[in-house]
């Protein structure tokens, strides 16, 4: 019965943020925002919505373990995974914008503000409202972003109504789907741990978080398919400051969280590495196969490391 709950739980936080970044795009393209604010923001946020409600609710339950490896393991998937698929299949990527001079930073100071906190072994509610205060100071450099510019918008969306009713009324039956699928999927993923005698750790960090990336996963292939390279990539990288500032500073303000960086170090130290490979790959720009095949290499390196 808990993994037909686990499934449920999964579609329903699926089909939530699906909504959600349907719902959200509508209103940034009809406000005139740019398709890197929009991945990195909107889309970015709805397609965080499943971490944040699972971490929550794992929080609320004293689970520390699993609302920590539930960030870890998506960050470490939306890069390796969803960016690597994102490279292997996409015909061409051509970003308008300069990802590494505007964007490396926000890639890599999360999860370095991550280690700095968790070093003594506690996120306590302090450290979590910091977090918080860094999603703030993300969303005001991305305020100074120009507005869309032309050939950005496809002309079906542009002929498309806005109408504010059916969007409220979808966005909050989302919200209410990934708010109650993340109780359930919490509550469902612990009995199968305690099922088969597995760490919280890692259902967190595999089945978890690979349910709740799936959303990133969907959305950034097709707006890499469709040549929206900058909201592809914006997606990843605002979904990744999204999951260590609202995500675990949301869980952290509920209840302080433990980290055991020692026992853990391993997969804590692959979230780093998969970040400092996004870095280089802007650098470079090797938005490629190339690239691709070295990112999902490392996840092969990462799920093996965790193989009996």
């Amino acid at each position: 019965m808990d993994y037909l709950l686990f499934f449920l739980s999964m579609a329903a936080l699926i089909k939530g943020a699906d909504w959600i970044i349907k719902e959200s795009e509508k209103i940034a393209l009809h406000f005139g925002i740019s398709e890197f604010v929009i991945g990195a923001t909107l889309i970015a946020l709805g397609t965080s919505l499943p971490e944040m409600a699972a971490s929550i609710a794992a929080s609320i339950d004293g689970k520390s373990d699993l609302a920590i490896s539930n960030v870890i393991g998506s960050v470490t998937l939306n890069i390796t995974l969803v960016l690597g698929l994102v490279f292997l299949i996409a015909k061409q990527i051509h970003p308008r914008r300069d990802i590494f001079s505007r964007d490396s930073a926000w890639a890599l100071f999360p999860i370095f503000t991550f280690l700095m906190v968790a070093y003594d072994g506690t996120i306590s509610r302090g450290e979590g409202i910091l977090f918080l205060v860094l999603m703030g100071g993300y969303l005001l450099f991305l305020a100074q972003e120009p507005t869309i510019v032309a050939g950005e918008i496809d002309e079906e969306v542009k002929r498309e109504p806005f109408n504010w009713p059916p969007t409220i009324l979808w966005l909050t039956f989302g919200f209410i789907a990934v708010v109650y699928g993340a109780d359930i999927a919490i509550e469902s993923a612990s009995n199968i741990a305690r099922h088969l005698g597995v760490r919280e750790w890692l259902i967190g960090l595999f089945l978890v978080a690979f349910g709740t990336s799936l959303p990133e996963l969907v959305v950034s292939i097709q707006a890499a398919w469709n040549g929206k390279a900058d909201m592809s990539i914006g997606n990843i990288i605002g979904s990744n400051v999204a999951n260590f500032s609202v995500v675990l500073g949301s869980a952290a303000t509920i209840n302080p969280l433990r980290v055991d960086l020692v026992r853990d170090g391993f997969d804590i130290l692959v979230a780093l590495i998969a970040s400092l490979m996004l870095v280089f790959i802007t650098a470079t720009k090797l938005y490629n196969r190339s690239a691709g095949i070295a990112l999902l290499a490392t996840l092969a390196i990462f799920l093996i490391n965790h193989t009996p």
